[in-house]
């Protein structure tokens, strides 16, 4: 794609990045076949072609965004599958991302959008604010018929009321500093991210996924000062919110890596993996952090791409069928596509693809609260290919996608649970039964 950018816009290091970006796009359009909302919405503007066409002009011409950007940008879930497609690897995460940051910079939102993405900043990223917030839900769930006098923001609470657990777990008891040492004789050391909303939602997962890496041999440690990974913020465009929030996980697992030492640093949710891998290039232009965080960045893995390094020795056949939903933030986001997979056949299940297994569930960080009606499409679509394989478990590695999934199997009564793939592996090597599949009833069979 040819550019036109002032000689002095180029001496801006985000504009020179999305300038070589733009370079790369040949306008093929193969990226439309694999977008979710071109799909839905048939729109080329809400395809990444058209939306590539937008960010250049706005960028190229430093025009403040305008509602036609803005509108169509939003509507992007950030699921990156155009970058899978792409043949000539455009890199839409930097441009869409960059973009984001100059629409919050030069666009007025409405009051209530605004209201609405200050309260969702505000709360997601902390465990003690989320978790006061899912329990004031309970409180106006009796309210969520009368929400649709509320045009504005009606349909933005009820998709957060609906989103909301009735019950929460306790708490975890787990805190920054703790250290969990193996069974057996130490063979590597690791740092796992905490996370913000999973160890609300389902503080199983990390519980889960100490257990089995110690049973492992590995130690496990939470960096103490470790927070939220700055993604939620960062794709709503609040740019220095997101890098303060990165500095201290960068500053936390410095600390550890010169400390005892770090074999990786893990992540059981996947968007929070694709942003901290992301972190390298995030801070390339800080002189005090980019070293530190590309040493970071180069330490992160899915916690599916650390097992394989660990003798899991041999399991029996479960006789159990196991969907596996990948999430966008793994097989796009990470380019993690089989190994998942491979290691929950190899622990003994009968793994499926789900139908149109590239295409989002409609979860996105908090898309599925600020575009409840594509959302809930996408999530429709999601259920219905899953429900075509029969499976007796569904099994993903991403919170967002859990709790996005698991509210359209409950909206159609549907008893099949939604585990992490953690979790799975810890109870076929020796764990208890993943909460969810004791409720569901499930247990192993001969196979």
């Amino acid at each position: 794609m040819r550019t036109e950018f002032a000689p002095e816009r180029l001496e801006d290091p985000r504009i020179a990045a999305s300038e070589k970006i733009l370079h790369t796009c040949v306008h093929c359009g193969f990226c439309n076949a694999t977008c979710p909302t071109y799909l839905l919405l048939g729109d080329e503007l809400d395809g990444p072609r058209g939306r590539i066409y937008l960010m250049k002009d706005m960028l190229e011409n430093a025009k403040p965004a305008s509602k036609e950007v803005v509108t169509h940008v939003d509507r992007c879930l950030s699921c990156l599958s155009c970058m899978s497609t792409c043949p000539s690897g455009v890199h839409y995460m930097h441009l869409v991302d960059h973009a984001r940051a100059y629409i919050e910079e030069t666009y007025t939102r409405s009051w209530h959008d605004r209201l609405m993405r200050k309260v969702l900043a505000w709360i997601l990223p902390y465990p003690g604010r989320f978790r006061l917030a899912l329990t004031a839900a309970k409180l106006g769930r009796p309210f969520k018929p009368v929400l649709g006098v509320l045009p504005a923001v009606g349909p933005r609470l009820r998709a957060m009321l609906d989103l909301a657990p009735r019950r929460l777990p306790a708490r975890p008891k787990e805190k920054g500093g703790d250290v969990f040492r193996p069974e057996k004789p130490r063979v590597k050391r690791v740092a796992l991210l905490m996370n913000c909303t999973q160890p609300v939602l389902a503080p199983e997962i990390n519980e889960a996924t100490v257990r089995l890496l110690n049973r492992l041999g590995v130690e496990v440690v939470y960096a103490a000062g470790e927070g939220c990974c700055g993604a939620l913020v960062h794709h709503m465009g609040h740019e220095h919110a997101s890098l303060e929030q990165a500095k201290k996980n960068v500053d936390a697992w410095s600390r550890e890596i010169e400390g005892d030492g770090l074999d990786a640093i893990l992540i059981t949710a996947s968007g929070c993996g694709t942003t901290i891998k992301d972190y390298g290039f995030m801070f390339r232009t800080d002189p005090a952090y980019a070293e530190k965080a590309a040493r970071v960045s180069a330490l992160a893995k899915d916690i599916s791409e650390f097992l394989p390094t660990l003798d899991l020795g041999r399991v029996a056949p479960t006789g159990l069928t196991v969907a596996y939903h990948s999430a966008c933030s793994m097989q796009h986001g990470q380019q993690l596509k089989d190994g998942p997979k491979r290691l929950l056949a190899a622990a003994g299940f009968k793994v499926k693809d789900v139908p149109e297994g590239h295409i989002c569930c409609g979860s996105a960080g908090v898309y599925n609260i600020l575009q409840p009606e594509i959302a809930g499409k996408l999530r429709e679509r999601k259920v219905d290919n899953i429900e075509k394989t029969r499976p007796d478990i569904i099994a993903t590695g991403n919170i967002g996608c859990i709790a996005q999934i698991g509210k359209g199997l409950s909206d159609r009564g549907s008893a099949v649970p939604i585990v992490h793939t953690a979790e799975l592996l810890d109870w076929a090597l020796g764990g208890p039964v993943p909460a969810a599949v004791a409720r569901a009833g499930i247990t192993a069979r001969a196979a």
